[in-house]
């Protein structure tokens, strides 16, 4: 018995369809960063820089990026800042707890606005 062939339907090309954030999205992108370096990366290479939960990994943080600010990931850096001492007027030591950053690229065309009202 002969098969019949089937002719394969062209699909369209469709926007990527994010999903709705979760509320583990939020536990992991804690708060963006705004400093004169995290403007000039977005500015000259589309990368935003966000601090995240110290347990996050790269998918996650690619994951949650994606679905919370409906923008296309292409990649992720994590950065881990180290905790500072700083002198508490001459007499006193204190510290300037560490944290953990990710540095995410954005794709081709897509941007982020942080302050949109």
């Amino acid at each position: 018995m002969a098969k019949k062939a089937v002719k394969a339907e062209p699909v369209a090309e469709t926007k990527a369809a994010f999903a709705a954030p979760t509320a583990h999205d939020y536990e992991v992108i804690l708060a963006p960063i705004f400093t004169e370096k995290s403007y000039a990366l977005l500015d000259a290479q589309n990368k935003v820089t966000v601090k995240v939960a110290p347990l996050a990994n790269k998918i996650e943080i690619k994951d949650a990026f994606e679905r919370l600010y409906k923008a296309k990931v292409v990649d992720v850096k994590i950065v881990t800042v180290n905790a500072k001492e700083k002198s508490r007027g001459g007499r006193y030591k204190g510290f300037v707890g560490g944290y953990k950053k990710a540095i995410v690229s954005l794709a081709e065309g897509n941007a982020v606005d942080f302050f949109k009202e």
